[in-house]
This record gives structure tokens, C-alpha cells and sequence, in this order.
């Protein structure tokens, strides 16, 4: 199985790693690619751009070979919409079980993504949820989707829905970009080769 785990990465942070790593753990995933998103369909282009957040998460995951960087997504013009890039995967792995990854907030969130019931004929969508997390009733269209052993994902290349409970740190990007600003110190919040970049380029500064 084939796993993608998608976002801005701005900047990339141990949140975003030990999900990243648990995933590939539970599902014992033949890769799991890391995807920067180049121009958010949602929200503002981010300040940094997709080269220089595409060269950190180089940095944060070179020394853990189940991790990969997709680039497909900035390689494309226009946003960067997930169902157009399951597609151009599909293209390339035949019926290999394909695993989307994300939060609860962007599971929340998806009747509003462009083409949204389009994803299921490209991938499974797996939800990380934190431990204890109980969800809510599911839409309708989901309920026929959902399946209780992860193991059952291998069965089929796509269409179903799974809910996996990780370890999610209480870290985000935002309160990086807002720490560096300030002139504090980020250590521990993210990889110490990420935090050289950054200071190097003079990112996020205020």
C-alpha cells in the first residue's frame, strides 16, 4: 500500500513527522509520500515558498527511507487540488491500495474540496484522529464507505473510509512562524536541520 499524506509544510514540524511515521508503522505502508501543496485552494498562498518548504521537508525526512517527498503539486500551475493529483497517481500505480491521510478538520471540511466524491474512486481516505477522539455521526454518503479493521484497505484500490487514532502533538506551524517572529527560540518544536534552513534564509522573520 501506497500512502500520501498532503499540506502546506510551512514549515514542517514533529507534528507533521510522528504522524507521519505512526501511519507508516499501522499500515505497514510500502511508502508513505509527503506532499507539499504549492497553492492552497482554501486559504492564502503561504508567505515562503513551495521551493524553499519542498528543501525543509527535504531536510526533516532525509533519514527515514519509508518517507518520500511527492512534488507532483508543485510541478503543476494553478491549485492544488487533491483530487486531480490521486488521479495522476493512479495513473502510475495500477490497483495498488492507495491511502489518503488526514485530519479531522480537513474530514470535516471535505464536501467543500473541489470534486470531493471524486476522491474515492482514486484512494481510501484514512482520518488520524487524537486518542480518545469519537466521531460524529457520519454523512450519510459515508456510512457505507466506513470500515472497522484496517486491514481490509488491502482488499480493494479505493472508496473506503478508516479512522486511526495517533499521537498528535500540540504543535503547529503557526505558532513556529509566530515564535520565530519573535525571536524565541524553536528548538524541540522541529527539526534542528529545519530551523538552520530557516535561519540561513531568513524565514518567517518579523
Amino acid at each position: 500500500m501506497i500512502g500520501i499524506y498532503g499540506g502546506t509544510f510551512n514549515p514542517v514540524h514533529y507534528g507533521h513527522l510522528r504522524t507521519a511515521l505512526e501511519v507508516s508503522e499501522q499500515f505497514a505502508l510500502d511508502e508513505l509520500r509527503l506532499l507539499p501543496c504549492a497553492q492552497p485552494p482554501h486559504r492564502a498562498e503561504p508567505e515562503v515558498n513551495a521551493a524553499q518548504r519542498f528543501q525543509m521537508l527535504q531536510l526533516a525526512i532525509r533519514d527515514y527511507p519509508s518517507l518520500s517527498c511527492d512534488t507532483r503539486e508543485l510541478e503543476r500551475s494553478g491549485p492544488s487540488y487533491m483530487v486531480d493529483t490521486l488521479a495522476t497517481i493512479r495513473t502510475e500505480i495500477a490497483a495498488t491500495p492507495l491511502l489518503l491521510f488526514i485530519g479531522t478538520d480537513a474530514f470535516n471540511a471535505l464536501p467543500c474540496w473541489h470534486r470531493w466524491q471524486a476522491l474515492f474512486d482514486y484512494a481510501h481516505i484514512v482520518v488520524v484522529t487524537r486518542p480518545g477522539f469519537k466521531s460524529e455521526e457520519l454523512l450519510d454518503c459515508y456510512i457505507d464507505r466506513q470500515v472497522d479493521n484496517r486491514h481490509s484497505l488491502k482488499s480493494c484500490p479505493s472508496g473506503k473510509i478508516y479512522f486511526q487514532q495517533v499521537t498528535q502533538l500540540d504543535i503547529s506551524a503557526s505558532l513556529i512562524r509566530k515564535t520565530i517572529a519573535e525571536g524565541k527560540n524553536s528548538s524541540f518544536l522541529l527539526p534542528e536541520s529545519v530551523i538552520e534552513y530557516i535561519q540561513a534564509n531568513g524565514l518567517y522573520q518579523a
